[in-house]
């Protein structure tokens, strides 16, 4: 693997230099900063390809970085650090476009695996992805881009990574614990309301059903993407 600019955004100076000891043994380049503001300007400045993103900063909260780097329609990977082992915390910070995170005191080597996984998932979607086309829907993985009904619809990479599986797989029923292990990965150990709240997002950028595809709700299961193929 290339080397990858790693912007750590944490105001704990000790767990910054152990962040960035950790981030340099694998061969990469780590850029520090140490409150929001100015990691938001050294995430424009720089243009890192990894970010580790604490919560609980001066100025500018993590939350806040994070919704403005997904603003920016940015797909660049986010892992962001709590000590808050609420599930609504982490709920959150997925849901504004975090891929993944990790809870206080944590081992390093977590870390960095957990940023091999989050590469991994990332790197292997674009890879195998392909032009999605359904009736007023079509989706672009390569650019991370949707299209519903010809317009553009913004959506963090999340839940398009959600949208995409869905609409690859027609027809097909999943649990809520099968995609958080197709999109998260098995190791993510977070609440599997997240696909609830991802889910209900979907629908309200996709808008109102139409006669050739829903995303249904099946009771008591999960959720498929369902399609009417009579035709």
């Amino acid at each position: 693997m290339s080397p990858l600019k790693v912007l750590i955004i944490e105001d704990d100076l000790n767990i910054c230099e152990l962040i960035t000891l950790y981030i340099e043994k694998q061969g990469h380049i780590a850029i520090v900063a140490n409150e929001g503001e100015d990691g938001l300007i050294k995430f424009y400045d720089d243009q890192p390809d990894f970010v580790i993103l604490d919560i609980m900063l001066p100025k500018v909260d993590g939350w806040e970085v994070c919704k403005e780097i997904r603003s920016e329609n940015s797909v660049i990977p986010i892992i962001m650090l709590t000590g808050m082992g609420e599930s609504y915390d982490k709920i959150r910070g997925l849901d504004l476009g975090a891929d993944d995170y990790i809870v206080k005191p944590f081992d390093p080597n977590e870390l960095i695996a957990r940023m091999k996984a989050v590469l991994r998932r990332t790197n292997g979607l674009v890879d195998e992805s392909e032009n999605i086309e359904w009736p007023s829907l079509s989706i672009n993985m390569k650019e991370f881009k949707v299209f519903i009904g010809g317009r553009e619809v913004t959506m963090p990479p999340k839940e398009l990574e959600l949208l995409y599986f869905f609409t690859s797989h027609p027809n097909q029923v999943f649990s809520r614990l099968q995609l958080l292990d197709q999109i998260w990965g098995y190791d993510f150990d977070g609440d599997p309301r997240t696909i609830d709240v991802h889910v209900k997002r979907l629908r309200e950028k996709l808008g109102q059903p139409t006669s050739k595809w829903a995303l249904k709700t099946i009771r008591g299961v999960g959720y498929k993407f369902e399609v009417d193929v009579s035709d």
